[in-house]
């Protein structure tokens, strides 16, 4: 038994009866949706059309968001359909980021994520889920796949279908006839201005919200005109050398008219906060192994306070990691109810054992136990670089973002582990006793910026084929952080630093290049972070 779905958009109306029905039958908040109908109008006057599209969940074979959910919120059942139990969920929006449908979202009534779950509760009682029940026109078809029986199933047999983004490789199972790709493909439409429908374009409940603070005002509007005020139209046509689909949009070839809110930045400052913490918390401890490695005579004073530098950064990593959370009070479900695929569940148990071992060595040093330092060392060495890397890892499961989809981000964050431990202590150095390795910082520090500028420039250049990593490449390098961008990452971040080590070599040099080093690592991880989810996925 698996279970589909079939829009028929020879059929659809776009009456958004099922829109309405999943609201009803799931007591679905204001501002957020299961099920929608977006609308693209194409052609110019007089010659257009409407085309209506029903977008939801595609209950995919291989869902990414079921093998990202760190707490096992998300499953698969037996029959196909991926449901969601809300009572384990911690808010953390991976499942988000993961679906390149952008078929979920965060109730905002009890912070958990939400989605069309195929109306499970009346599929095992014999009855359609609501949509199908609702449609006037029979344009949404659901039914089990494999029994040949079904009407879903003859028609998948003689019709021509399509799905949404079939080189996702998710399987999806929703499928839909007389299909169109301007339609289906958000990165062939732009968006053509506030108006009475895509005015909730601006965030979650934003054009309820706006609604009802006109409620308490006498002041004329008319709906109808918001979508041709001059001035907003001006400010599109200024637009239009920085994105091609205004120029679509102008011209009336093919325009959004109908949309899903924007849900805007899911992982925001603290996920970049916590990627730099992290870094610093691993390259605390590995900087100084290198070191001991190469035969240099580390203190016992400069091993504490590697490990008292480490577990502060983590301690930090672990604060911002669930200030991101919508539901912080669940955050132990990770460690307790872990879900093994996901590389959160591996991150937080990474961070727990390097945690530990940390606190081993530190008492190691403390007390002079008389044990195998060099099996502690590279114990702890191995978990420092999954720590520094599997940041990488994670951010690959969100197959929502093409960028993030680069071979070369685990060396990324490994990099930036080493610059970022390097920088830490090169600081420090100005307050205490300095080492006879200080010369091997500098050197770290130097190799770690040429091989991170090598990797910017592979990381922008030749590792993304798709068009919605292309415009994320654009967005860094010409728009919108481009400032950010040169200034922060490659000015004040790689070549300041570089130049003050290379030319005008001392302690106080070191110590101002560490502190542009982390600057610069931060401004790079909040573009890596945001500039993605700048990219509409449906």
């Amino acid at each position: 038994m698996k279970y589909g779905f079939i829009i028929d958009n020879r059929k659809c109306i776009g009456c958004h009866a099922c829109t309405t029905a999943c609201k009803s039958e799931h007591d679905v908040p204001v501002g957020v949706n299961r099920t929608y109908v977006k609308q693209v109008e194409k052609g110019e006057f007089p010659h257009t059309r409407r085309i209506f599209s029903v977008m939801r969940c595609n209950h995919c074979s291989d869902a990414p968001c079921v093998e990202i959910c760190p707490v096992e919120a998300l499953y698969t059942r037996e029959d196909g359909i991926v449901d969601f139990d809300n009572n384990r969920c911690i808010g953390c929006k991976s499942c988000m980021q993961a679906c390149p449908y952008d078929a979920l979202y965060i109730d905002p009534d009890n912070k958990t994520a939400a989605k069309c779950n195929y109306c499970a509760h009346r599929v095992e009682v014999g009855r359609a889920p609501a949509c199908v029940d609702v449609c006037p026109e029979h344009a949404i078809i659901a039914g089990d796949m494999d029994n040949a029986e079904t009407e879903i199933s003859m028609l998948l047999a003689r019709e021509q279908v399509m799905v949404r983004k079939p080189e996702k490789g998710t399987q999806p199972n929703l499928f839909y006839i007389d299909g169109d790709y301007q339609s289906l493909d958000p990165d062939a439409t732009g968006k053509s201005g506030p108006g009475l429908w895509n005015s909730q374009a601006r965030g979650v409940g934003h054009y309820a919200k706006a609604a009802e603070k006109m409620m308490h005002t006498n002041d004329d509007l008319n709906l109808l005109q918001m979508s041709i005020d001059n001035e907003l139209q001006a400010a599109y046509q200024k637009k239009e050398s920085e994105n091609p689909n205004y120029i679509d949009v102008l011209n009336g070839k093919a325009r959004r008219v109908y949309d899903t809110p924007d849900k805007g930045i899911l992982w925001g400052w603290e996920v970049a906060a916590y990627v730099t913490t992290k870094a610093i918390a691993a390259g605390a401890f590995l900087v100084p192994f290198i070191a001991i490695l190469l035969g240099y005579d580390i203190s016992s004073q400069t091993k504490l306070l590697a490990v008292g530098i480490s577990l502060l950064a983590l301690g930090l990593t672990g604060l911002f990691l669930v200030m991101d959370l919508d539901r912080p009070d669940r955050f132990l479900n990770v460690l307790l109810r872990p879900q093994w695929n996901s590389w959160l569940v591996k991150g937080g148990y990474t961070i727990t054992v390097f945690g530990l071992l940390m606190t081993v060595w530190g008492a190691v040093t403390f007390f002079e136990w008389q044990v195998p330092e060099n099996i502690l060392l590279w114990l702890t060495a191995f978990f420092g670089v999954i720590l520094a890397i599997y940041t990488a890892f994670l951010f690959a499961q969100a197959k929502g973002r093409d960028f993030w989809q680069s071979p070369t981000l685990p060396l990324h964050m490994l990099v930036h582990s080493m610059m970022a431990g390097a920088a830490v202590f090169s600081i420090i150095a100005l307050f205490i006793e300095a080492e006879n390795w200080m010369g091997l910082l500098g050197n770290v520090i130097s190799i770690a910026l040429i091989v991170n500028l090598l990797t910017l420039v592979s990381e922008l250049t030749i590792t993304h084929p798709t068009k919605a990593a292309k415009k994320v490449v654009r967005m860094i390098l010409k728009e919108r952080y481009q400032g950010l961008f040169w200034g922060g990452t490659i000015i004040v971040g790689n070549l300041l630093p570089l130049i003050l080590i290379q030319f005008m070599p001392g302690a106080y040099t070191l110590a101002a290049a560490g502190v542009l080093i982390l600057i610069g690592i931060y401004v790079t991880e909040k573009i890596w972070v945001e500039a993605p989810q700048r990219i509409p996925l449906a």
